[in-house]
């Protein structure tokens, strides 16, 4: 098996917009300012689009040099200071806790307008922002959206942002990912290891520039992949963690080793 990176996404902001690159330094613990934030409610609770989907249309960017984060936010107002570290805190990520520092500034006023509700922006160790115990890493085959688009019967091409991945693939089949389970995939310079599937939830339904709910992919991933055995319910793409790090680029191979 022979693939290639079709796009490489990442958000410095869980629950934010994604925001495309053409090459990271895929570490130990992912890339480094991937879901490098995240944010609570007043009660403690972890808080992502699912909860707040209009959180999808802010813009993200987080400069590790300057330590320096703007949000540019749906008005076209852009809110930018250095980061700076209040309070800890641990937050339940699925049943897993993760402990961060509250991010004091003018983000958490900013994010909470956009939302409706009340929330705090909370800076995690690089890698800890992560769902599902912790991977660092996720990838879709490109094949696998335009399989969804038939079965969804969309107008036009299904967008891979709805479904936040860090790697697209093109030049494999549908699915053929689903096959990586328990083995390594060389991706770039970097070697990883697949652990699972990735279940799908009501975040994928939401348009990934407005936020609003307009695509029905949990019907249609029930009806042709419900019945499939895997690690997860409704999966799409897999998750799985970095054995050795390394530069990937859009365009690099994807192969299968192990």
């Amino acid at each position: 098996m022979r693939g290639r990176i079709a796009w490489i996404q990442v958000t410095p902001v869980k629950g934010c917009a994604i925001v495309e690159r053409d090459e990271v330094a895929l570490e130990e613990h992912g890339v480094a300012d991937n879901r490098l934030f995240y944010l609570v409610d007043e009660g403690g609770r972890l808080v992502n689009a699912k909860l707040a989907p209009r959180l999808l249309t802010v813009r993200p960017h987080y400069d590790e040099s300057s330590e320096t984060l703007t949000l540019s936010l749906p008005d076209e107002a852009t809110v930018a200071a250095r980061v700076e570290l209040g309070e800890a805190i641990t937050t339940s990520f699925y049943g897993r806790p993760v402990t961060g520092s509250v991010v004091t500034g003018p983000w958490s006023a900013a994010l909470s307008e956009v939302a409706g509700r009340a929330l705090r922006l909370v800076k995690a160790a690089p890698g800890e922002g992560v769902d599902r115990g912790g991977g660092r890493v996720s990838l879709v085959s490109t094949a696998a959206l335009e399989r969804l688009r038939e079965a969804a019967a969309a107008d036009g091409p299904v967008d891979g942002r709805r479904f936040r991945m860090l790697f697209g693939v093109d030049a494999i089949d549908a699915h053929e990912e689903d096959g990586w389970v328990g083995r390594s995939v060389r991706v770039g310079d970097a070697l990883v290891v697949v652990h699972g599937h990735v279940g799908r939830c009501a975040v994928t339904t939401c348009n990934p520039e407005t936020g609003e709910r307009d695509l029905d992919t949990l019907a249609a991933l029930a009806d042709y992949r419900g019945q499939l055995e895997a690690t997860e319910r409704l999966p799409f793409g897999v998750w799985g963690d970095v054995l050795r790090p390394g530069r990937v680029r859009v365009g690099d191979d994807v192969v299968l080793e192990g």
